[in-house]
Parts: structure tokens; C-alpha cells; sequence
């Protein structure tokens, strides 16, 4: 399969030394770019052929999943999506028909993003639902359901206080404040399909970095006003190490 890649990224992505921490969204949380058509293909392929893999709803999670379609819907004019009542028209001229009975799939046919649903359950925000066609080295049957602490396993930096603060971090996402935040990867392979298990965990730490393809995901978190989700909205861009901007 030939790759898919961007040629540059967003000038508030560039690569640097110290990856910044989370910060307020100031520009748009959904974006069309140039690898739009191709990584469109990919996800169309994906939702076709590995449904259980890239595909989960809770159903005491539906109406979070209902209210993050019609919000996403209601962005989509504003960046090159033309909508009548039943389909949209998407950047690609291709048409999509808005599925209501399946909120998480429709989105996955429309936006380049992922999208991950976290609810509060007890003390913790739980992973209720998700379009993820295009997993960093994790798998959502092994996450599905399960609380940050544990999507975080074997993290090993993941420490108990870190998990305290990145809960308070999503206890304090405001309505209409998003937040974002990018990572920073290098891997063999630019496919975006990148499922591994848990208790095979990818190798990382020193000399990564002479790996051929860079791969970076802005990740913006928002909640949503009625169920009071937070939705991981994850952009991913994979580069060829020739076009990585230079280390600030």
C-alpha cells in the first residue's frame, strides 16, 4: 500500500526538543489538509474491512456519541463541507449519508480525526466510545471500557500522581474552552494503522529517532454541554524524515 503522507505540518505543531504541555485551542479543533483524500480512503477501508477493531459505542453511551455527530455536523460548513439534511459533501466531492443509528461510524466516513468519548464513571473518566482508525501502537478492544488509569498501562511514567493530575485536567475542561496538546513519534512503517497490543508493547528511548517516518497527533480535548463527555479529537500526521521541519 503506497503511503500517505504530509509534506509539512501546522506551524504550531513544529518539531521540537521539549514537546510543549496542554494548552487553550485557539484555532480550529477540526481541520481539512492536504493528505484529506487519501487518509479519507484509508479510514473507508478500515470501517469496511476491521469494524471491530476501529469501532466502539457503549450503549449507555449513545447519547454522547448523538451529541458529539450533531456537533461535529454543525463545524463542518465552516471548513469546505457542503450538508443538505440527510448527507454531506465532503472536501473530496465524495457524499456521505448521515447515519444516525451509527453516530460513531458516519463520523469516521467524514473526518480525518479520531474521535474518543471519555465519561465520568465513579472517580474516573472511562473510554465509552470511538472511531480509531489509525491507533499509535494500542488497540481499542484492550481500552474499550476501561479507565485512564488503566488505557494507560504499561506506561511506565504513567505514575499515580500523574494519573491524579491528568484526571483534574479533565474534571476542569470547560464548555467551549478546548485544550490541545501534540506528541511526538518515529516509526519504520508510515502506515496510520498501527493496532498493538498492550502486553507487546512498542520499544521506545534512545536511537528511535534514525527511524524513517515521523509521526505526530494533535490531540484537542473538549466537552461537550449536554452529556458532559470529553472527546479526544486526534489529528494524525505522518512525515518522511526529508520533510521533518528542523529541531528548534
Amino acid at each position: 500500500m503506497a503511503a500517505i503522507l504530509h509534506t509539512h505540518l501546522p506551524e504550531d505543531m513544529r518539531m521540537s526538543r521539549a514537546l510543549p504541555g496542554i494548552r487553550p485551542e485557539t484555532g480550529p479543533w477540526l481541520r481539512v489538509d492536504e493528505a484529506y483524500a487519501e487518509q479519507m480512503a484509508r479510514r473507508e477501508e478500515l470501517l469496511a474491512a476491521h469494524p471491530a477493531d476501529v469501532l466502539y459505542l457503549d450503549p449507555d453511551a449513545r447519547p454522547a456519541a448523538d451529541e458529539l455527530l450533531a456537533t461535529v455536523l454543525a463545524e463542518l460548513p465552516g471548513i469546505g463541507f457542503d450538508l443538505s439534511e440527510s448527507c454531506v459533501r465532503r472536501p473530496d466531492e465524495r457524499v456521505v449519508h448521515i447515519d444516525p443509528s451509527a453516530p460513531m461510524a458516519t463520523l469516521g466516513r467524514l473526518c480525518q480525526n479520531d474521535f474518543v468519548l471519555m465519561q465520568q464513571r465513579g472517580d474516573e473518566h472511562v473510554l465509552t466510545g470511538a472511531v480509531l482508525c489509525f491507533p499509535a501502537s494500542w488497540r481499542l478492544r484492550e481500552k474499550a471500557g476501561r479507565p485512564l488509569t488503566d488505557i494507560h498501562v504499561p506506561v511506565d511514567d504513567y505514575t499515580e500522581d500523574l494519573a491524579r493530575r491528568v484526571q483534574r485536567l479533565f474534571d476542569g475542561i470547560g464548555v467551549g474552552r478546548p485544550l490541545w496538546r501534540f506528541n511526538q513519534l518515529w516509526y519504520e512503517d508510515p502506515e496510520l494503522f498501527q493496532p498493538r497490543s498492550q502486553y507487546e508493547p512498542r520499544r521506545v528511548g534512545a536511537g528511535l529517532q534514525d527511524r524513517p517516518y515521523y509521526r505526530t497527533e494533535r490531540q484537542t480535548l473538549l466537552r461537550l454541554p449536554q452529556s458532559r463527555a470529553v472527546v479526544f479529537v486526534i489529528h494524525t500526521y505522518v512525515l518522511a524524515r526529508a520533510d521533518v521541519p528542523l529541531l528548534d
